[in-house]
């Protein structure tokens, strides 16, 4: 469907209230118009992630970051096609493959559209040579691991503990990590240790929580320099950090206290344009777990949910293939 046979419509897919998957409601709606200094995206795949099966759920307006409505809509990551531009927008133009991230919690519409309008500034060229689906799983996860590196600073050389390694935000963020001259000890499962070494993991360690500090602390004497806590640990990551290291967690709410001298900080996503490029520059490795219609949206978030995926789930507006 295009803008100009699309009869001032558009189908997207929005949480009618609270709860399980049968809140998921495909609908018909006005498209929406981009304003000075954004951009109408035509959404050709939109990636469903853990933070949408916690809006559709209700935790978000438990936990006090988004206040209660009748209708949320759903979907942060995008892949398409720039279908129309906003005043004053010169950097991108129509016809023009792009990816994006929409990082506003309390809104009526997300990604899962055919259509999406974000801020300029949080839009990047697609990368060369990548479909839409596999392009579509970049924006939220790799600046989720881009901006939480920032925050622990490690230096070329230091050591990093990364949990939930295999990951999406896990796997990109040892990508990175081993890019900045860090090295990385990935805590992952068995079958994933050989995945783990080929994004550039130097040591990998079991996923039992509780012996994670020793796992740890007996490759690295003393502890790590620092730990990107992904799974959501708290306390037990903490424990392998060296006194006086750094504490991430991408995993709101699982902030363990500053022991022993540690920096600890929650990792909250902003969009970043400039930085999303940055990262489609970077031949990332790219995992799509599998590819659904915008009409198989429950199906998609049951299948999160039951855990287990590698790479993410990503729903094609026009088609199931990739």
């Amino acid at each position: 469907m295009s803008a100009e046979n699309a009869g001032g419509t558009m189908r997207a897919v929005v949480a009618r209230g609270y709860g399980g998957a049968e809140v998921l409601e495909t609908v018909t709606v006005p498209l929406p118009e981009p304003g000075p200094g954004q951009i109408r995206i035509r959404v050709e795949a939109a990636t469903v992630n853990p933070v949408d099966l916690a809006s559709r759920s209700g935790a978000l307006v438990e936990g006090g970051l988004m206040a209660a409505r009748s209708c949320t809509g759903l979907g942060w990551d995008v892949a398409g096609v720039v279908d129309r531009l906003g005043a004053g927008v010169t950097a991108f133009a129509p016809g023009e493959p792009v990816i994006g991230l929409r990082d506003l919690l309390d809104v009526s519409l997300g990604t899962y559209a055919e259509y999406v309008v974000l801020d300029a500034a949080a839009v990047a060229p697609t990368p060369p040579g990548v479909s839409p689906v596999a392009a579509a799983t970049l924006p939220l996860n790799g600046l989720t691991a881009a901006q939480s590196l920032d925050l622990l600073r490690p230096a070329p050389g230091d050591t990093l503990l990364v949990t939930g390694a295999a990951g999406a935000v896990g796997g990109f963020a040892v990508e990175l990590a081993v890019r900045r001259g860090v090295r990385v000890v990935a805590q992952v499962g068995s079958a994933d240790r050989e995945f783990a070494y080929r994004l550039g993991a130097e040591w990998t360690v079991g996923r039992d929580a509780q012996a994670l500090a020793a796992e740890v602390r007996r490759v690295i004497p003393g502890g790590a320099d620092a730990v990107l806590d992904t799974a959501g640990l708290g306390i037990r990551a903490l424990a392998a950090v060296r006194t006086r290291g750094a504490y991430v967690t991408a995993a709101v709410g699982t902030a363990p206290p500053p022991l022993r001298g540690i920096r600890v900080h929650e990792q909250w996503i902003s969009a970043d344009g400039v930085a999303l490029a940055g990262l489609a520059a970077l031949d990332l490795t790219l995992r799509v777990a599998d590819v659904l219609p915008l009409e198989g949206v429950a199906r998609a978030h049951e299948r999160l949910a039951e855990g287990g995926l590698r790479g993410r789930l990503v729903l094609a507006p026009s088609a199931g293939g990739h």
